[in-house]
């Protein structure tokens, strides 16, 4: 056997059905999709659910209410990463943490504010974050730590 010999199988592989392609194609001239109507046009079929024959949708008749999400005055939600003390005394024993350290130690993903929570025990190191519980706070000064608060960018 050679591979040139190689073949797939009797009947494995369809031609593809090629429309609109003369009169001895047997589908040519409406390209099997019958006489005039919507569905005889390009881009005609339209069967989502939201589609009502051409009238004006349910959805764009019904009133619209609210605010968009957002009420006037009020500040955005900051979603925070959270990253618990015990995790940062287990990966740093000294020196300065930042949030780009804990992304490098893989702690927290990058390009959002950093909030440390108190669940661990506090190793004696300085920590910047974007927020700090008020328990981790106090466990980080107790265990002769820092806890610095930093502005988020755009803030």
């Amino acid at each position: 056997m050679k591979l040139s010999d190689l073949r797939p199988n009797e009947g494995a592989n369809k031609r593809k059905k090629r429309v609109a392609r003369g009169p001895g194609s047997g589908h040519g001239k409406t390209a099997g999709r019958g006489h005039k109507g919507q569905k005889s046009r390009s881009g005609g079929l339209k069967n989502s659910a939201r589609f009502e024959g051409g009238r004006s949708t349910l959805l764009m008749r019904l009133p619209k209410r609210g605010m968009g999400g957002q009420v006037p005055g009020e500040i955005p939600r900051v979603e925070y990463q959270v990253v618990n003390l015990g995790l940062i005394a287990k990966h740093f024993t000294s020196g300065e943490v930042n949030p780009e350290a804990l992304v490098q130690a893989g702690l927290v993903r990058p390009g959002y504010p950093v909030k440390v929570l108190a669940q661990g025990e506090a190793s004696g190191v300085r920590v910047h974050a974007h927020k700090f519980s008020q328990a981790a706070a106090e466990k980080l000064k107790a265990a002769g730590g820092e806890a610095v608060e930093i502005q988020p960018k755009g803030a």
